[in-house]
């Protein structure tokens, strides 16, 4: 067994930065509320306002259409259940944060199908945009288990043309490629700092200028009265910091360990992906089983269909896809990150090549 463990599952969080934890422990030492007067509370506003401008520099967007939230999740859910529209239409690969929010909103839900390699179908969303009430298109730039980045700017051609609203989470792409609000052309977009090595707990969601949304929680005149509560100004500082460090450069580490994954099959391989995951498969080696046996060999990855119990579940991202069940209950998801080396790669290989052994041989 392996004394020193190798973390490859940079989409579920990627640890903790030190430059995030060096503005976290300096926020700390304040002890005013950012929504007092007095000299402390100006204090942790000053925070605020810096964070706040960081995070805007980082996504192309204006401080003031930065609205911080306790992550992406809840950024997701004021996006969908707060958008003034009586329709949502989203795709059949969302984060649940989307999907489930959507169920739960009380409007009419139309769902987008994708093709093969995980890409949305722009010819389906733009005959169910060609009727129905106002509507909200919610399309994520990247996907958390396969990596493939979804044609943001075309959906956005494609919905406006309709007089549509769009939303994109873009959690995931945040720190690995560059994200650009403008560029995008969106209308909302979700970030949220513990993808990137920024703290859990902080995110935040971007309101195109004049959009006006209802809040889901109410209170206070915080981020302009569209979301009550104190901030948790630890957590902001943490995510302005990470926010502002180098987008990885790992495309070469990402390619050169699928070039040696023998007899897998690669999943969004012919798509844009993000530089930094690859989810394969080899047939007949069940996902739980791999999982067990690399975490046990010293290795932290995941099955690209994870779920909050921490079990094992079925993709329904690879379901979308039209993958067989049998090969995507088979699915790993590696994603390297800022601490990841070409030694680990090695190492992850070289225990790969040792399970589908062990498993050749049984």
């Amino acid at each position: 067994m392996r004394s020193m463990r190798i973390y490859l599952d940079h989409n579920a969080t990627s640890p903790l930065r030190e430059s995030a934890r060096n503005a976290m422990l300096a926020a700390l030492e304040l002890h005013g509320n950012a929504s007092s007067i007095h000299a402390e509370g100006r204090k942790a506003h000053a925070l605020l306002d810096d964070a706040r401008e960081a995070i805007s520099r980082a996504v192309g967007a204006i401080a003031p259409m930065v609205v911080f939230t306790s992550g992406g999740s809840e950024a997701n859910n004021l996006a969908l259940k707060g958008a003034p529209v009586r329709r949502l239409i989203v795709s059949t690969i969302e984060h649940p944060s989307v999907l489930e929010a959507a169920k739960v909103s009380g409007k009419q839900v139309d769902i987008v199908p994708v093709d093969g390699q995980g890409i949305i179908d722009l010819f389906a969303l733009d005959q169910l945009l060609a009727r129905g009430p106002k509507t909200l298109v919610s399309v994520m730039l990247a996907n958390n288990e396969t990596g493939v980045i979804e044609p943001v700017r075309d959906v956005v051609a494609v919905a406006h043309r309709h007089g549509a609203l769009v939303h994109c989470d873009a959690v995931q792409a945040l720190g690995k490629i560059a994200v650009n609000f403008g560029l995008l052309g969106v209308d909302l977009l979700s970030v949220s700092a513990h993808k990137l090595g920024g703290p859990w707990g902080a995110g935040a969601l971007i309101i195109r200028d004049g959009l006006a949304l209802f809040p889901l929680i109410h209170g206070g005149g915080q981020e302009l009265r569209r979301r009550a509560g104190t901030e948790n100004i630890a957590a902001i500082a943490g995510f302005a910091a990470a926010v502002q460090e180098k987008i990885l450069e790992i495309k070469s580490l990402r390619d050169y360990l699928e070039l040696r994954l023998e007899g897998t099959k690669i999943f969004g391989a012919e798509a844009e992906r993000l530089p930094n995951t690859s989810c394969f498969a080899m047939p007949g080696l069940a996902a739980e089983t791999a999982l067990m046996a690399l975490d046990l060999a010293g290795f932290a990855v995941s099955s690209g269909s994870a779920c909050s119990s921490g079990k094992v579940a079925k993709s329904h991202v690879l379901a979308a896809m039209g993958i067989a069940p049998d090969l995507a209950s088979s699915a790993i998801r590696v994603s390297l990150g800022w601490t990841t080396t070409p030694q680990d790669i090695e190492q992850f290989i070289s225990a790969w090549a040792k399970l589908i052994a062990r498993r050749k041989a049984a």
